[in-house]
């Protein structure tokens, strides 16, 4: 499911136990202090694949303009 400016999907990581995975729906990596990756997988082993949905929208909600941040470039050294 899109949510804003990303993809949300749960998973079942164990038998009833689910997860979502957050993923910018441009493809671009999501960025946290800097480092890049290439989704998160957020939450606590839910009941359901709903209330996994709605613990990775408020992790969206809480973080979402961090997340869209462009990772920080190095430097270019002089030559």
């Amino acid at each position: 499911m899109i949510y804003g400016s990303f993809e949300i999907q749960s998973f079942e990581a164990g038998r009833g136990l689910w997860h979502a995975r957050i993923q910018r729906a441009d493809q671009e990596p999501v960025v946290i202090d800097g480092m890049a990756f290439p989704t998160l997988e957020v939450g606590f082993a839910w009941s359901d694949p709903e209330a996994a949905i709605a613990d990775a929208k408020a992790h969206i909600d809480r973080f979402g303009p961090r997340f869209a941040a462009s990772p920080a470039r190095p430097a270019e050294s002089p030559t």
